[in-house]
């Protein structure tokens, strides 16, 4: 009788440090940016909470580069980087105002 493949041990990600979280976020926010710029979003792989996490704080960093407002919409499998709406401070008005 001829049995399965041999059992793999279960794949566990070894959590982000504090320290690579910081750097993992400054070093994605410049190249989340271009994409932003070039394309208007951006979709990546995230299948994980810590990952969402690195991620959200990426792009918030991305948003402070280009002044601009960007959210994060995460569904469990991936993530969508975009330009958020621009709030009332930033409406143009007339002349008048």
């Amino acid at each position: 009788m001829t049995q399965g493949p041999a059992a793999q041990p279960a794949f566990r990600r070894t959590p982000l440090s504090a320290d690579e979280q910081v750097r993992g976020q400054a070093s994605m926010a410049p190249h989340i940016a271009q994409q932003l710029l070039a394309h208007g979003r951006w979709r990546v792989s995230a299948d994980t909470p810590d990952v969402v996490e690195l991620f959200q704080g990426a792009a918030r960093l991305a948003g402070e580069m280009l002044q601009r407002p960007v959210v994060s919409y995460a569904n469990g499998r991936d993530i969508v980087i975009t330009f958020g709406e621009e709030g009332p401070a930033s409406v143009i008005t007339g002349s008048g105002a």
